[in-house]
Formats: C-alpha cells, sequence, structure tokens
C-alpha cells in the first residue's frame, strides 16, 4: 500500500478578545471556501484575552495581554498570526498597528519561533489602499467617541471617510449577536456618493460576512470588512494568492 504524501497544513493563530466570538467563525468559513478551490489546508489556533465592554479602559488593559497570547500561539509554531481587534488597535494611538505588529513578532522571535503578525487594523489600512480607494463609508458597531476614534485613524493614514454610522453597542457579546442580514439596510443609510468603497464591518467582532458579497452587487461599490481584510492580508504573509469565492473584490485575487 502506498501513502499520497499530504503537505502539513498552514497554521492560522489569532490573538482574539475574550469575548469575542466571530473571528473564529468568519476567518475559519473564509479559508474553508479557499480550500474548495485551492490545494492548501488550514488549521486554526487562538489565545485569549480578557475584555467583555468595548470601552477604552478595558481595550488597553487587553492590550497588554497581547504579548503572552503571541508567545503562546508561537508556541504551536503557527504560521501567520492576526491580533484580531480593530478598535483596541486605533484606540491606542494613530499608527499603533505599526507598532504592535513589530512588538507581537519580536515575542515570536524572542520565543524561538518567528512567525509574521498582522492585525485587523493594519490590515484594513493596507487593504483599503491596496485597492487604491481614497474616499470610504463605514459602519462600526461602537458608541460614537470609539467610532471617531476609528474614523480618524483611517483618515490619518490617507483615507477619507465620507460618512459612518456607529451603532453604539457597547457589549461585545451583543456585537456579535447583530444579524448580519440587517447590514443589507444599514448601509442604504451611509452617504455613498462618489465613494470608492464601503466598510460594512470596521470590527472582528460584527458579523458581516454572508453580506459582503450581496452589498457589493447591489450597491455596484467595492465592500470589504475588517475581516476580510484580515484574510486578505494573511494569505500576503503566507505567500498565496489572495482569493476567496464570494467574499468581495479585496479576495477576488485580483490584489
Amino acid at each position: 500500500m502506498t501513502f499520497q504524501h499530504v503537505p502539513r497544513p498552514y497554521r492560522i493563530g489569532q490573538i482574539v478578545p475574550s469575548s469575542n466570538t466571530t473571528m473564529e467563525t468568519e476567518i475559519p468559513a473564509m479559508l474553508r471556501a479557499r480550500e474548495r478551490v485551492h490545494d492548501e489546508r488550514f488549521t486554526f489556533h487562538s489565545s485569549r484575552m480578557r475584555m467583555k465592554k468595548v470601552v477604552k479602559e478595558e481595550l488597553e488593559a487587553m492590550d497588554r495581554d497581547s504579548d503572552r497570547c503571541a508567545v503562546e500561539l508561537s508556541d504551536a509554531r503557527v504560521d501567520v498570526l492576526g491580533y484580531a481587534c480593530l478598535v483596541a488597535i486605533m484606540s491606542m494611538g494613530l499608527g499603533y498597528h505599526r507598532v504592535s505588529q513589530a512588538r507581537l513578532h519580536q515575542c515570536t522571535v524572542d520565543n524561538g519561533a518567528p512567525a509574521p503578525v498582522v492585525s485587523s487594523a493594519g490590515a484594513l489600512v493596507e487593504g483599503l489602499h491596496a485597492m487604491g480607494m481614497k474616499r470610504i463609508s463605514v459602519i462600526c458597531p461602537y458608541m460614537k467617541p470609539l467610532t471617531k476614534l476609528v474614523v480618524d485613524y483611517i483618515e490619518s493614514e490617507g483615507i477619507e471617510v465620507k460618512d459612518y454610522v456607529a451603532l453604539e453597542i457597547p457589549d461585545n457579546i451583543a456585537v456579535a449577536a447583530q444579524d448580519p442580514a440587517r447590514l443589507l439596510e444599514i448601509y442604504k443609510h451611509l452617504d455613498r456618493a462618489n465613494i470608492d468603497g464601503l466598510v460594512l464591518s470596521a470590527c472582528v467582532q460584527m458579523q458581516s460576512l454572508p453580506s459582503i458579497a450581496k452589498v457589493e452587487r447591489e450597491s455596484g461599490v467595492p465592500t470589504l470588512s475588517a475581516a476580510v481584510a484580515t484574510t486578505w492580508q494573511m494569505l500576503k504573509q503566507l505567500q498565496l494568492p489572495a482569493h476567496v469565492p464570494d467574499c468581495g473584490a479585496l479576495l477576488s485575487g485580483k490584489y
């Protein structure tokens, strides 16, 4: 009997808030969809930081925990590591995703298991730039002060936010409980005139994956989310084609 050699699957590591339930569903869903049209295989591994309320104080305390998570995940020899909380990064100061990614990568190096690190905050900004977007509209689940921090952060990276919706949901479990189908109506309240793109969820806890392609087709505007951008950036770091079917323009394989 002969056995066919099966390559080791890519190990996807995620640093997630303890109350986050969405990144461990949406990221695997996208990469499982990719497996149906490509040969690569993936496994998924997480480490958690305590956070229940999406307020600045809890976000700052949570971020301090991310170094421990990076070390734990590097123990598993992950191939890429994603920091899965956009607002935690953006609330720490302009450009902080670069600081965080470099520090967490150094944690993996110091642990003898270097792994590239992406963040949902950095991935969203870089995905928007890759698509050539200069003016966007955005949906956030956060309270208005945190939403304004997110808007200011994106604009500091050279992308104008023409309009935004803040759903003002402080409880992180309640954010995950939102029906992604609601976004098919919510996005219509945004000013979409002369925009280059639409961020359907600038939060990796607010589900949007089932609505991305629908909104993109209906609106005629390239549509993405923080989770879609994180998947795109992970595939780029793994040097794999950034293609996942029916997940919007960013994962079309063009970028």
